[in-house]
């Protein structure tokens, strides 16, 4: 089987059908790890568009905010401004669609997702001492997470040592591939489609190759200024969009 995985797309359509298109013919199956509106411009279109390949999906923070499902005095000023703006924008059907998305963990085998962590759906893996505390609790080899926005993950061996996974994907290639060890586990982050926060504003995603134990995380351009363009028309906070260009 052959999952392509997706996680925080965050309204964002231009980067989701780019990614899309570059991942066509790859894959057998969409899986999700959440957030798919917030931030962006277009959280109508592109929960209309994530429809249309029912994708086995677990909610992120976003989805809960854009339900009203959290206080958003947690949220940072623009995070909150950008989530009451998708409040009042999400269609009734679309709104319906959300608040169907279950929270993770969702096991898949031979994977599972999460959008955090396997303890906590809304704790950020940011290092590798976060990452310790989840592994214990994997039942499989391969566990995908999102939330971060920032591509890589985390391995820890059979004999106990661990580790930082680095994709490494440099300006002039799109593609970097890593061997799952089944003996081992793993927590891997495909990265951001919409909002990529690791220095790279190309577009994140992973396609998981079961049969030939493959991670390929990939990268592509998108045309960041026509999503910018939206924002702008959105009247959204002017830092959501300048980060799309900077790519953090």
């Amino acid at each position: 089987m052959r999952f392509l995985i997706l996680s925080d797309i965050h309204s964002n359509l231009e980067a989701l059908n780019t990614v899309l298109e570059q991942a066509a013919g790859q894959y057998d199956q969409v899986l999700c790890c959440g957030d798919i509106v917030g931030y962006g411009p277009d959280p109508n279109a592109v929960v209309e568009r994530v429809r249309e390949f029912h994708p086995q999906v677990i909610r992120g923070n976003h989805e809960k905010a854009a339900l009203g499902m959290v206080d958003l005095s947690l949220f940072n000023p623009l995070a909150k401004r950008a989530a009451l703006w998708t409040q009042g924008e999400l269609e009734a059907s679309n709104r319906s669609y959300l608040a169907s998305i279950q929270a993770g963990p969702l096991d898949v085998p031979p994977l599972t997702l999460v959008h955090g962590s396997l303890l906590d759906e809304d704790q950020y893996l940011i290092d590798l001492e976060d990452a310790l505390e989840s592994f214990p609790l994997a039942r499989y080899p391969v566990t995908f997470f999102g939330h971060t926005h920032v591509q890589g993950g985390f391995v820890r061996l059979q004999d106990g040592r661990a580790g930082l996974l680095n994709p490494e994907i440099k300006r002039g290639s799109s593609e970097s591939q890593l061997h799952i060890d089944p003996e081992q586990r793993y927590l891997v982050n495909p990265g951001a489609v919409g909002q990529p926060r690791d220095y790279d504003s190309r577009a994140a995603f992973v396609i998981y190759d079961t049969e030939a134990q493959l991670v390929r995380y990939f990268r592509t351009s998108y045309p960041i200024e026509r999503t910018q363009a939206k924002m702008v028309a959105a009247q959204l906070p002017q830092y959501l969009i300048d980060r799309l260009s900077l790519g953090r």
